[in-house]
């Protein structure tokens, strides 16, 4: 496996094999082709030279995109567009030349989809930051990733790879058309579709110029955490944070992007030494609820802090998808059966959302131990019209093995 040879652009096999892993590893669906990931490795070879002899002839031409609609819980839609596993194949090839080359210039504050920072970091820094600014700019972008402007997204491509073959190839993927649900192939103008894997990078690297290094010209005392385009900015009073929200609304309108008004929202960080009042005192921030809880001091003293927490829409979307797997019905299945069905699923919520506020988590997952003791009345004959003692019987199997089930360890009860 060498390098090209008589080929318009140099491009390794090895990137390319490397490129198919990653996808692998992410999974995915099938995107207009209907080719899953495992049919295209049943033909590997084949499929990899294919995707090498193309990209390296500069023949290579993307596929339409596969629109899914996904609906939100406000009401709204988002729109995903998967492309095939070939073309994520080579938009991984494209990704890995060029987030070497601008990853590093990204600003501390960006958190969305880069390599060595997390949604995590992001809402304990935006913890941190609440404690010492007492206001909150939380802002929205309407229709982020379907309304990137091309022509200003290529200016800053073009300014970060001399590749052709890059800028090319960047190019014809913007432009790919869009199939939706009925078959029907629709145009593209502008975005960059949510779902590809060469977005969330050419994502950042727009907002890098609209935003984050305008806020560090324009705005150096306001920091911010942005993850993609969930975007907060803190502030010292509420007279700054309303002059904010104009310059930002003006900066992104000249950068071809709507700021969303309705969503756009000035919150006070209310606690124990905050005593002004403000109508609006939370915000959502990467699926936590940033609001007054109370809190425990070192020597033991309760008092109101302003601290994340699961949001009540992410614990009733949870609460949603347990009712969903009917536990009560599965009375064929052993208690050790369940746990394996959906202890991975558990510990993913767990791990995400217990890293603040942990305690938030026992009301989210009661329901389960509820809907484990009517599984236990239609599993054993002894408990049938018995809940109480179905009840304690779980207490029991509870204090026996506490690991059994994820939501145990961290004692909902």
């Amino acid at each position: 496996m060498s390098q090209s040879n008589g080929k318009p652009f140099s491009i390794s096999k090895h990137v390319v094999l490397e490129a198919w892993k990653r996808v692998k590893a992410n999974r995915g669906s099938a995107g207009v082709d209907a080719q899953t990931i495992e049919l295209f490795e049943s033909k590997l070879k084949d499929n990899l030279y294919c995707v090498w002899n193309r990209m390296s002839s500069g023949s290579y031409m993307p596929p339409p995109v596969r629109t899914v609609i996904i609906p939100k819980s406000d009401g709204g839609e988002r729109k995903l567009g998967i492309p095939t596993v070939s073309d994520r194949v080579a938009q991984m090839v494209v990704k890995m030349h060029l987030e070497p080359e601008i990853e590093p210039l990204f600003d501390d504050d960006s958190y969305g989809y880069r390599p060595s920072k997390s949604a995590h970091d992001a809402v304990a820094k935006a913890r941190e930051r609440c404690w010492r600014y007492d206001w909150v700019l939380d802002l929205d972008i309407k229709g982020f990733f379907d309304n990137i402007p091309h022509e200003l997204l290529m200016k800053a491509v073009r300014k970060h790879t001399k590749q052709t073959w890059a800028v090319l190839y960047i190019e014809r993927w913007l432009k790919a058309p869009a199939e939706n649900q009925c078959g029907e192939l629709q145009r593209r103008d502008r975005g960059t579709p949510q779902g590809g894997v060469i977005s969330p990078l050419l994502a950042n690297l727009f907002l890098h110029y609209a935003l984050d290094q305008w806020m560090k010209r324009q705005w150096r005392e306001n920091p911010f955490e942005r993850y993609a385009d969930d975007i907060i900015v803190h502030c010292r009073g509420r007279e700054e944070a309303g002059r904010l929200h104009k310059a930002v609304y003006e900066r992104l309108s000249e950068c071809g992007l709507e700021l969303n008004n309705e969503k756009t929202r000035i919150v006070y960080c209310k606690d124990a030494n905050r005593t002004e009042n403000h109508d609006q005192v939370k915000f959502v921030f990467l699926g936590f609820e940033f609001r007054p809880r109370r809190a425990r001091n070192r020597r033991g003293v309760y008092f109101t802090s302003f601290l994340p927490a699961i949001s009540e829409k992410a614990a009733c979307r949870i609460r949603a998808e347990m009712r969903r797997w009917h536990l009560q019905r599965r009375s064929d299945k052993s208690l050790e059966d369940l746990s394996r069905m959906f202890a991975v699923r558990l510990r993913g919520w767990i791990e995400y959302y217990g890293r603040f506020y942990r305690s938030r988590l026992y009301r989210v997952f009661q329901p389960l131990n509820h809907a484990l003791v009517r599984w236990a009345c239609r599993k054993y004959k002894r408990l049938r019209g018995h809940r109480t003692r179905a009840a304690r019987w779980l207490r029991r199997v509870m204090r026996r093995d506490p690991k059994l089930w994820p939501h145990w360890a961290i004692g909902v009860r």
